[in-house]
């Protein structure tokens, strides 16, 4: 029996195959997914049945008239800007580690993170009043900026995914020295904001955020499963991606302009969460396979899971002292990433 699924579009020049499993193996994370949001919703000082979440979302709830107010306005849009921060750094992660054929590379080893967060951090310090809407614009340039930066410093005739890696560690080391000197000389009040948000939390979060960069992940994901096939080729090789009819360098700066504006995005909107580009893509490997018709939607859905489960335990496992989900992604992702150390060791 073929394994694989071909889709073919009639209406635009898209055809791609996924493997057969993928359509159930992402429906159930796609629930377990949605089930961990309906709990997140559902949980807070004020705690709400979890039925009364689901009726009031549908619309359905007459029960009490505070839970409209509570869910839709207070911790709806929380958890709707976690799940999109993890679908944005799970597809960059995804699509670095394709261009760089690097299973260690991610937004924040490779100095992207950095570069959205100095750019971010630069704003909030500086020009404390500029609205909200611009910092998503800020932190995409910072990170385009970096991005670039380690494109060119890598290019000799050619752009090298390991020295795209080497650069990005350096230039990651030296942005992070500039940001901590951003934060040492600025005005107490900005700095104390930056400092939270470089933490990487969702704390607050509201509609405004969640309108402000949404547009940016309705155009970028779709870009990025619609360059799964040239990930594919890239990923064997440039040797071998040249022979199969593609433009190495063009698409590798595509890919590279993508995953650059989904992190900048991301960092924008939660600060700097670390290692869930990391981690979603192995995990979803590990589920569908190396082929990114199917990684990229599975590991943006893990993503989705990964820090939305993180802002929930964050809120519950001290509470009532919060922690910014930043951190528990940290203290997971940290370990995992020496584990993937020690694995790629012994290869």
């Amino acid at each position: 029996m073929n394994n694989w699924l071909v889709v073919r579009s009639k209406a635009l020049p898209v055809s791609f195959r996924i493997d057969r499993r993928i359509p159930s193996i992402l429906s159930i994370l796609v629930f377990v997914t949605l089930a961990a949001m309906v709990v997140s919703v559902s949980y807070g000082e004020y705690p709400i049945p979890i039925i009364s979440v689901i009726k009031t979302l549908l619309g359905l709830e007459t029960g009490n008239p505070d839970y409209p107010f509570i869910i839709n306005t207070l911790r709806l849009p929380r958890t709707l800007v976690a799940a999109l921060v993890g679908v944005a750094l799970a597809v960059s992660g995804t699509i670095l580690q394709g261009i760089t054929r690097n299973p260690l590379a991610d937004p924040g080893i490779i100095g992207i993170n950095a570069g959205a967060s100095l750019a971010a951090v630069s704003l909030i310090v500086l020009f404390p009043s500029v609205p909200i809407a611009i910092l998503p614009v800020s932190a995409f340039g910072g990170a385009l900026t970096v991005a670039f930066l380690i494109y060119f410093l890598a290019w000799d005739k050619g752009s090298s995914p390991v020295r795209l890696i080497l650069i990005g560690v350096g230039i990651a080391a030296v942005i992070g020295a500039l940001t901590s000197l951003m934060v040492t000389f600025g005005e107490i009040n900005s700095v104390s904001q930056a400092l939270v948000w470089l933490a990487g939390s969702v704390y607050g979060r509201s509609w405004e955020e969640v309108w402000s960069v949404a547009p940016w992940f309705a155009v970028l994901v779709p870009l990025a499963l619609g360059k799964a096939r040239q990930l594919n080729a890239l990923n064997l090789g440039d040797d071998v991606a040249k022979g199969l009819g593609s433009s190495v360098e063009w698409e590798r700066g595509w890919l590279l302009a993508i995953a650059t504006a989904l992190t900048g995005a991301a960092v924008a909107t939660a600060g700097t969460i670390s290692f869930v580009g990391l981690m979603a893509p192995h995990i979803a490997r590990q589920l569908v396979g190396s082929t990114h018709e199917g990684l990229i939607p599975v590991s943006a859905t893990i993503g989705a899971m990964i820090v939305v489960v993180a802002d929930l335990l964050g809120r519950s496992l001290f509470a009532p002292t919060e922690l910014p989900c930043g951190v528990i992604t940290a203290a997971i992702g940290a370990p995992y990433f020496i584990y993937l150390l020690v694995q790629n060791r012994k290869r």
